[in-house]
């Protein structure tokens, strides 16, 4: 019998991932052009472990970038996660930092090609939550992080907004209680 001081270990140095069956991802990403504003896209995970949510994450974006090496996330946005990753037989690896917007992930590729995405908390409501997707991943979306999370009723649209809005997006505006500028 081997006696001695426990050791605690925090991060595990490595895990598997065994993918769940297969539900829908809640990603939506900008379309593939030169990058505009703060995100690439936003993505809605089911809940905060890492392990469980990267594999299906993973496999979309691999695509996109022709692979996914790592990924970077804020440490206390997310449960203890292992520091690799092995998903479909590659390793991925985790790095977590107190520095990184708590509402963001970076997914990087091979070629060093690189993802922002904002994460819409697990627990928010569906009805805000397709709205953030639909509005981070925008073409032309510029707002910040915290500008895109501000649930709508407290998101005053101001001159930036209303340019922003033509034809059908205007009339949609208008209907949903909005009011266009009018030229005196």
């Amino acid at each position: 019998m081997l006696s001695g001081p426990p050791l605690r270990i925090d991060t595990p140095p490595a895990s598997t991932a065994t993918e769940l069956p297969r539900r829908m991802l809640r990603l939506k990403l900008k379309p593939k052009a030169p990058a505009t504003g703060y995100v690439d896209g936003a993505w809605w995970p089911r809940s905060a472990d890492l392990s469980v949510e990267l594999p299906a994450l993973v496999a979309v974006l691999a695509i996109r970038l022709g692979g996914v090496q790592r990924v970077s996330y804020n440490l206390a946005s997310w449960d203890v996660a292992p520091r690799r990753l092995d998903v479909d037989g590659r390793r991925l690896r985790l790095g977590g930092f107190n520095a990184q917007h708590p509402h963001t992930v970076d997914v990087v590729g091979p070629s060093g090609s690189r993802l922002t995405l904002l994460i819409v908390p697990p627990a928010t409501d569906p009805v805000a939550a397709h709205r953030i997707l639909i509005t981070a991943a925008h073409r032309d979306n510029v707002d910040d992080i915290d500008r895109l999370l501000t649930p709508a009723s407290e998101i005053e649209p101001g001159p930036a907004s209303n340019d922003r809005l033509d034809g059908p997006a205007m009339e949609r505006w208008e209907i949903d209680g909005g009011a266009a500028r009018r030229s005196a």
